[in-house]
């Protein structure tokens, strides 16, 4: 079959990865025909790469050699051009978030739905090997049934960019990282929400989120802690989930952590009593080396094909997609009890 000719639009940091590496990894199949940015710095360097570069969108839309396009611009423009696109009979890959709200992406899915053509949301972090090895944990159950699961990224450099700063664009970390971090989740757990508490940080003085922490509660009891923070000069680990019979950490993204199984032997000693400040305490006692044992991580490999490769297979051949709408407006409805759920604390 024929080749995919995609249009990155806004060749910024996300958009040039796109465009000189995600679909050019999937050469086959998919090929950049050409850039489009307001930014007059971005379309020098874009052409320094070899990129064609169209003079205005609308020159793309009516270009009858593009099959599809890929939206990196920011998040508060992303409806209005996906819209565009899509009633020009263009395929859409749009950059996360999807839109600003649930309302902007129903607009968009239905448009979606009256053209016939294919709108997929780049949840690209579905792909990270440390959520690999976490969902295997949680599918397999070698530490049993996870009842508990603290998913963390923190840094000290605070909001980055500069729009990201402007709540109008759509800024702030619960639309930058929580997406990622949501999404992931929601993908891993089949269940219902019981319960969302929050708390959103402006400690930076930012009129968007530099931070926020998430509890969720699903129908089935598993229990969540989704936490992104700005501010943080030592970071808590990247992941770290308790099952019934064992616990295990990720501390960062260089797979460093461990994975610790109870034996389940009977017949071993219980613990005795350590200082512990001023006092003793028999229930925080380290278990014996009989009580524990320690796993390998289990290999992070997806089941699943690459995003771009399925973008392709939906196209051409109807394909199931990976990241479906449903999945995303989700994510977004969870968004916004988020900021509800924050602003009784401020």
């Amino acid at each position: 079959m024929s080749l995919i000719n995609f249009v990155v639009v806004g060749y910024g940091g996300m958009g040039k990865y796109h465009a000189d590496a995600l679909i050019s990894n999937e050469k086959e199949l998919l090929q950049v025909v050409g850039v489009y940015d307001i930014d007059r710095d971005r379309q020098v360097v874009a052409d320094t790469f070899g990129h064609q570069v169209y003079s205005s969108f609308e020159a793309v839309l009516n270009d009858e050699t593009v099959d599809a396009i890929l939206i990196a611009t920011p998040n508060d423009s992303h409806k209005e051009l996906a819209i565009a696109a899509l009633e020009a009979g263009k395929h859409v890959v749009c950059e996360k978030p999807v839109t600003m709200n649930v309302v902007e992406l129903d607009e968009v899915l239905a448009v979606a739905e009256a053209t016939g053509k294919v709108f997929m949301v780049h949840q690209n972090r579905r792909w990270d090997p440390d959520f690999l090895i976490i969902r295997r944990l949680f599918k397999e159950k070698p530490i049993g049934e996870l009842f508990k699961i603290e998913s963390r990224v923190q840094g000290a450099n605070g909001i980055p960019g500069d729009w990201r700063h402007l709540e109008a664009h759509g800024g702030g970390m619960l639309l930058d990282w929580g997406v990622h971090l949501l999404d992931q989740l929601l993908w891993l757990i089949d269940s219902d929400i019981k319960h969302v508490y929050a708390d959103l940080s402006y400690v930076l003085g930012d009129e968007v989120d530099d931070g926020f922490v998430a509890y969720i509660t699903f129908e089935n009891g598993v229990r969540a802690v989704v936490e992104v923070g700005t501010t943080n000069y030592t970071a808590l680990p990247r992941w770290y989930v308790q099952g019934l019979e064992g616990s295990a950490t990720i501390k960062d993204w260089a797979m460093n952590g461990e994975i610790i199984r109870a034996t389940g032997r009977t017949d071993i000693a219980a613990p005795t009593p350590i200082q512990a400040g001023v006092g003793l305490t028999k229930t925080m006692a380290p278990p014996s080396e009989e009580a524990t044992e320690q796993l390998e991580f289990p290999e992070p490999k997806a089941e699943y094909e690459s995003f771009y490769r399925n973008f392709y297979n939906v196209v051409r051949k109807d394909a199931e997609p990976i990241v479906k709408n449903s999945e995303v407006r989700r994510v977004m409805k969870l968004i916004e009890t988020i900021f509800e759920a924050g602003k009784v604390l401020v």
